[in-house]
């Protein structure tokens, strides 16, 4: 019985310690003429397809990104390192730069007309515009 009642509280805590899911969305610079993405055009940017928009990406490892990549081209982080890997190594393409939070993804999508970046929704100000909505 003590050994159910110590595995039903553990449960619990490990339940109230997973954060809620965060909505991610997909920002453009509020120049920019595009009003609406679907997931599939915005996995083109983030692994090197199309050169259209430059891409902004968040720290490898971030939670946020790995849930970007999975959400838009439902790839994993080793999946779309080796998709940049070949790219870089055949010269067809140079990988998103990177930048540690949300305001400093913000700031760069905001400060480049081309640039297109993913951030959480509640980071969302009138500096840029979203164009996707990941579930």
């Amino acid at each position: 019985m003590k050994k159910i009642t110590t595995s039903l509280i553990l449960a619990a805590f490990a339940a109230a310690a997973v954060p809620a899911s965060a909505e991610t969305v997909v920002i453009v610079n509020k120049a920019n003429p595009a009003t609406r993405m679907f997931s599939e055009q915005a996995s083109q940017f983030f692994l090197g397809k199309s050169n259209m928009f430059t891409p902004v990406d968040q720290a490898e490892g971030s939670a946020i990104r790995n849930d970007f990549y999975q959400k838009v081209a439902e790839k994993d982080a080793a999946q779309v390192k080796a998709i940049w890997s070949k790219l870089v190594f055949t010269g067809k393409a140079t990988p998103p730069k990177e930048y540690k939070s949300n305001a400093e993804v913000k700031k760069a999508v905001a400060d480049d007309p081309k640039a297109i970046g993913y951030i959480d929704k509640s980071a969302v100000d009138d500096s840029v515009k979203v164009i996707l909505t990941l579930p």
